[in-house]
């Protein structure tokens, strides 16, 4: 299926001041705009044209390495522009998950910590993320476009940690961005629709 880039499920200047309009304008509309076009440029004659995202990510990782990375990135990108609303974040979790976080990480603190560290730690590009593995929710990270499907989970929430997710408005600052993130912008009722569908 040919890639398509939605349009953000927002205004521009909605998550403000935690992200700027000229991030969103910079990331939404030249950076995933890029991995839309170049990921429909490789499809072409890969063998993949039919299948879902997913099966695309799946099947082109270790194979196909551009293809991988630019649906790999469009698929983190759907998700991450919907984990985030106006007015998130912070410890007001629906209750099934809440309950899920305090059996798998520990409680909304623990979690809170752990996330943030594994969006601090991971290397160069790349992402943080909350999954479910075998039943059981787990925090891990991964570099560049990398993410949960590839490593047999399905990733529930996630934190891009490339630079151009935070630069213009946090400079070299990630782990300012990460706690801005978690304390003020999840929309953990997307979280909550992505945790049923996976477990």
């Amino acid at each position: 299926m040919a890639f398509e880039l939605p349009p953000l499920p927002y205004d521009y200047e909605a998550l403000g001041p935690f992200m700027s309009k000229e991030t969103l304008e910079y990331h939404h509309d030249k950076h995933h705009q890029a991995y839309v076009t170049n990921g429909n440029n490789l499809l072409k004659d890969s063998g993949l044209e039919g299948k879902s995202l997913e099966e695309i990510v799946k099947e082109s990782y270790g194979k196909n390495a551009g293809l991988f990375n630019n649906a790999g990135q469009h698929y983190n990108h759907l998700h991450f522009w919907n984990w985030m609303k106006k007015d998130g974040g912070g410890k007001k979790l629906p209750g099934k998950l809440q309950a899920a976080f305090d059996s798998d990480l520990g409680g909304y603190d623990k979690f809170r910590a752990d996330f943030i560290a594994a969006g601090t730690t991971q290397f160069g590009s790349g992402w943080a993320w909350v999954e479910v593995k075998d039943g059981k929710l787990a925090i891990s990270k991964t570099p560049n476009g990398e993410n949960p499907l590839i490593h047999g989970a399905k990733p529930i929430l996630g934190v891009d940690v490339w630079e151009h997710s935070y630069y213009i408005d946090y400079r070299n600052a990630r782990p300012k961005y990460l706690e801005a993130f978690v304390d003020s912008l999840i929309n953990w009722d997307y979280v909550l629709e992505q945790y049923e569908k996976a477990v």
